[in-house]
């Protein structure tokens, strides 16, 4: 394919200076991934849900750790040091397990769509396929939280070439599937500029324990890392570094407490401006208009 245009080129020195409330230099927003994978999915030709044939009861109840244990107990982390989260959700959640659903709204988080089910993926899907998704994420999540759903990250990071157009067409304002900046950025789609959100594979914690074995001391060590460089980097011009977890991971009884002395540091520096997803879009389109 040709460059498709998504974004236009803006070299990091020179660009508008960004300004965070409070005249804090690096807005910290964290995403949860709030997900239900089916145990035994329909097979895509594309890709395998499992590593192991279906139904694989090991992978199922690795991941379904985060809904019975590992939520509670990333998520009172998160609230003893007043970080919101931004869920990336697969909205079948809501019917499945509602109660982790009503948590999150509970404490005040900020809903967006990861998709259905994580074991669906996007590719070779139709428009009107991929827009009765869109559709349905919309409306199961206003039934459930009250809230409308305002951004999107594809189905284990699956995309078609028409997702950014549909989100958009649907009025959706900003996407967590660009991964080309440390600042917002606008998307082009045929509805009009939505906002590319710093989403981070490099910060992730699937990344960080499953692509680079880290220990959780060198996880926490890496985030501290990344928030530093942001930090002092965003005096000329805000940053934004976001914190993606999934809670069968960083929810580890092994893990969480590197975790909770990383949002201790990030709290305590004075330079954060800790944010939900919704708040930094808006925060960035009202110093960037399309």
């Amino acid at each position: 394919m040709d460059d498709p245009h998504l974004y236009d080129f803006a070299p990091w020195r020179g660009r508008p200076k960004l300004v965070w409330p409070g005249g804090r230099t690096c807005a910290v927003w964290v995403a949860p991934n709030l997900e239900f994978y089916e145990i035994d999915p329909p097979t895509h030709p594309r890709r395998k849900s499992w590593a192991r044939p279906h139904p694989d009861v090991v992978g199922y109840t690795h991941r379904d750790y985060a809904n019975r244990v590992g939520h509670t107990r990333m998520a009172d982390v998160m609230s003893e040091f007043g970080f919101p989260g931004s869920v990336s959700l697969s909205v079948a959640l809501c019917q499945h397990h509602p109660a982790i659903v009503a948590d999150a709204a509970a404490r005040g988080w900020e809903f967006f769509s990861h998709g259905i089910y994580n074991t669906r993926y996007a590719y070779d899907m139709d428009p009107d396929q991929e827009r009765a998704i869109i559709r349905d994420s919309i409306a199961t999540v206003e039934a459930a939280t009250g809230q409308r759903i305002r951004g999107w990250l594809a189905p284990a990071l699956t995309h078609t070439v028409n997702t950014l157009d549909l989100i958009a067409e649907a009025g959706m304002d900003y996407t967590c599937d660009l991964y080309h900046s440390d600042q917002p950025t606008l998307a082009k789609t045929k509805h009009g500029a939505i906002t590319a959100i710093p989403y981070s594979l490099e910060v992730n914690d699937h990344y960080g324990f499953f692509i680079y074995n880290m220990s959780p001391r060198e996880y926490a060590d890496t985030l501290i890392r990344q928030y530093e460089r942001l930090a002092s980097e965003g005096e000329q011009s805000g940053t934004v570094m976001c914190i993606p977890l999934h809670s069968y991971l960083i929810g580890q009884p092994h893990r969480i407490g590197p975790f909770r002395e990383v949002l201790r540091h990030i709290a305590n520096d004075g330079r954060a401006w800790v944010a939900k997803a919704g708040e930094i879009v808006d925060a960035y389109r009202a110093q960037v208009p399309a």
